[in-house]
């Protein structure tokens, strides 16, 4: 037991209710800074009585920061946008957001910080996601230079945002759209294994300062994916390839739906030019890996049937079916 004080930003998300139960778990207290805390309840009883707090944050709003910040031992920054709505922007959420949170843990005196980036991150990227997580990288170093930054690939797990997405979409349509012919390579990372790198990060001392790059065990094409996902559903589904000219026109389309309330763009053109770079582990240079953090991964084959069971036709006894 730490007993000391570690600020998740973000800890709602889905990585980021796995970091903090995993926190708990190794006995951090955990203040959980969050926009809408009314909607966070359900952490609370991932640890003892009073052990995880929920506070109203808001990166936007320095004072809110600054406020979340009182007393911290720690900070473990995992807020970040898979697409654009209303005043959630990637310039003002994902890099100034990031930038706001390392400068007040400086002035707080907290060195030990922990920042969730992306593969990808690139400053002449021509994705706007992937220039600003790599901004909010550059300010991150520049207040804490002792921070530790962690870049997954994709994340998957019970309530990912990646297979239920298309097993959803493939239990609708006919067909899946394979983007740029589906030959994009993915590392995919139990959500788990990624939550465990997190917390290992701020307790090694080796970490501080570091840099890693986070997959699984094997890398697939997107094509490899959408079979998997597929095979575990049971759906017999067209696998569709499409051009990144008519990908990015279709992205257009989900923008355009994605301006309605509550309504999920199912692909947009930002996510399109991500797609033409793979989201692989690059270790070369000073960039650690998941193994440099002590830190085994789980298979995809052994986590993705466990989930995908709630879209087979007849559930758990698809198998008995015939």
């Amino acid at each position: 037991m730490t007993g000391k004080l570690a600020v998740v930003f973000g800890g709602s998300g889905f990585l980021g209710r796995n970091v903090v139960r995993e926190l708990a778990k190794r006995g951090w207290r955990v203040r959980v800074a969050v926009r809408r805390p009314h909607h966070a309840g359900f952490l609370r009883p991932m640890g003892a009585v009073g052990q995880i707090q929920l506070k109203q944050c808001n990166v936007r709003h320095a004072p809110s920061v600054a406020d979340a910040l009182a007393g911290a031992d720690a900070v473990v920054n995992l807020v970040g946008l898979l697409y654009q709505s209303g005043s959630q922007r990637f310039d003002t959420v994902q890099a100034g957001g990031a930038a706001t949170v390392a400068r007040l843990a400086a002035e707080a005196g907290i060195e030990n910080l922990v920042h969730v980036s992306a593969i990808g991150a690139d400053p002449e990227s021509e994705s706007q996601y992937a220039r600003t997580k790599a901004e909010a990288e550059r300010a991150v170093r520049e207040a804490v230079p002792g921070a530790t930054i962690i870049r997954p690939s994709i994340i998957f797990g019970q309530e990912d945002e990646f297979f239920n997405k298309f097993a959803t979409m493939a239990s609708l349509s006919p067909a899946l759209p394979l983007i740029g012919g589906g030959k994009t390579k993915f590392q995919p990372i139990y959500v788990d294994d990624a939550a465990d790198a997190v917390c290992a990060a701020l307790e090694r001392a080796d970490a501080k300062g570091k840099t890693y790059e986070i997959g699984g065990p094997r890398i697939y094409t997107f094509r490899e994916l959408m079979e998997l996902m597929l095979a575990e559903t049971g759906l017999r589904r067209i696998l569709l390839p499409v051009p990144f000219p008519a990908a990015s026109l279709m992205g257009l389309g989900g923008e355009i739906a994605g301006v309605l309330p509550f309504v999920e763009p199912p692909i947009t053109r930002d996510q399109v030019r991500l797609l033409k770079k793979d989201n692989v582990v690059d270790a070369s240079g000073d960039v650690g890996v998941l193994a440099d953090l002590g830190v085994e991964p789980d298979t995809l084959e052994a986590i993705l049937p466990s989930y995908m069971v709630r879209y087979r036709k007849y559930g758990q006894f698809a198998e008995h079916a015939a």
